[in-house]
């Protein structure tokens, strides 16, 4: 067990570029060709899923006040529902993490390929870039958590700009005659909004990721619920504008086939200079959502084997107090992803990837508004005043807006979630069995902070 040092090193600007950073990934970029098939009725969904992604975040918010402690949707819902609901959450998360960075790490290949055109060619030399990139990452992040929020700051930076220069300034060229047809899925109005919604909640999977790192985070109690709130609502403004500006940029017909929407926008509305900027935003984009997702996949594993949830091997810290453990656990698992998925159906895969990915995300997060339900009811200590009912209601609503976007994943979807949820099970009870053998020693020996009164 490496020696302890110091924590809470992540301010409030650092905590911030977490959520903005992982939330705008490499979704975005690819999302609007997605959404071609429906129309401009896709705003609605993203209209609804933006306010289904704050429901959540001032759940998250509210729980980090009053648990700022290390695993985020994990520590709300052991603390509510035990230690194998607990699991569960942990186990479905990290999988969602490491699965989703083998997506990442594939669309950053791909963006790249823009510029070094070999990679679009070379499946072998595009899988040892990808693979070379996640272990680069995993090397700045196993070095210490400041220094991967360094990286975190720089790139959200750098990938907000050709953001907003279609969000703002391509507002400037859009033509009514690209947009299309309303509805143009064919299905009825709600049906192709449930649809649509389950799209582009992808885009705002990592809202809760200032929580995961809690202790890491200077004054917790105030900046991990303000980076969350905060992040969200510039994160969903920059989506809908952005999906407006290539909707009525780009003709309904070629965006269902492009597989760069937003660097045809730019180049339709400011030329091709514009395009190759956009296509860097993205790589850029994708390598930061990627450092960041690193930085979380050995979080949560670490803080489920500290409370004996996990092996203990994911508890092993390096000098600087990181989880070096599940960070190179989860990086081995993507490189294995990775190494199996660089053929020809590759699209497919990375589609299903993420829809998988958002189902075992979207898991944790009803049972951290079910878990804010509970706690409201049973913690008096944390929770108190005034604003109970206010609370109750948002969280209630936050649930609802949960199950409904797991509804919204497909059939085929939460089918093999839920068998990916259950093969989880053996391991829980392997756990249980190695503790009834051999008594739990003490992982890390740190207290659990108490709860902080509302």
């Amino acid at each position: 067990m490496g020696t302890q040092s110091p924590r809470r090193r992540l301010g409030f600007w650092m905590a911030s570029a977490l959520v903005v950073g992982n939330m705008i990934g490499s979704g975005v970029f690819l999302l609007p060709s997605s959404l071609a098939e429906y129309g401009p009725i896709s705003l609605i969904a993203w209209v609804f899923t933006s306010a289904g992604a704050v429901l959540l975040a001032l759940v998250f918010a509210r729980l980090a006040r009053a648990y700022p402690r290390t695993g985020g949707p994990y520590a709300y819902a052991r603390r509510a529902f035990g230690d194998f609901v607990g699991f569960q959450t942990a186990w479905g998360y990290w999988i969602a993490v490491w699965a989703g960075n083998a997506a990442i790490a594939v669309a950053f290949v791909g963006y790249l390929a823009h510029f070094w055109h070999a990679l679009a060619t070379d499946r072998v030399l595009a899988a040892a870039v990808g693979i070379a990139v996640i272990w680069l990452l995993t090397a700045v992040n196993a070095y210490g958590v400041r220094q991967g929020g360094a990286v975190q700051v720089v790139t959200t930076v750098l990938k907000l700009a050709p953001l907003l220069l279609i969000a703002v300034g391509g507002l400037f060229f859009i033509k009514s005659a690209n947009f299309g047809p309303f509805n143009a899925s064919g299905e009825g109005a709600f049906s192709a909004v449930t649809a649509a919604a389950a799209l582009t909640l992808w885009a705002f999977i990592g809202l809760e990721s200032a929580t995961v790192p809690a202790e890491d985070v200077e004054n917790p109690e105030k900046n991990i619920p303000r980076a969350t709130v905060a992040g969200t609502a510039v994160t969903a403004l920059i989506y809908i504008l952005g999906t407006v500006a290539v909707l009525g940029l780009v003709p309904a017909a070629a965006l269902a086939t492009s597989t760069a929407p937003f660097a045809d926008a730019a180049d339709a509305a400011f030329g091709g200079w514009a395009a190759d900027l956009v296509a860097a935003g993205a790589a850029i984009s994708a390598f930061g959502a990627l450092n960041g997702w690193i930085l979380l996949q050995g979080q949560v594993p670490f803080a489920a084997a500290r409370d004996g949830l996990f092996p203990r091997v994911f508890a092993r810290t390096g000098r600087g107090g990181t989880p070096v453990g599940g960070l190179v656990i989860s990086s081995v698992l993507v490189t294995a992803l990775m190494a199996m998925n660089y053929n020809a159906s590759l699209v497919d895969q990375f589609t299903f990837v993420i829809l998988l990915a958002t189902l075992t995300t979207v898991i944790p997060y009803a049972y951290a508004a079910a878990a804010e339900l509970v706690l409201l009811a049973t913690d008096h200590t944390a929770f108190s005043g005034r604003r109970l009912a206010r609370d109750a209601v948002i969280a209630l609503l936050a649930f609802g807006y949960s199950v409904w976007a797991i509804s919204g994943a497909g059939q085929e979807v939460v089918f093999k979630g839920t068998l990916l949820v259950f093969a989880g099970f053996p391991v829980y009870a392997w756990l249980k069995y190695r503790d009834a053998r051999t008594p739990l020693e003490a992982v890390a020996s740190r207290p659990e902070p108490p709860a902080k009164a509302a």
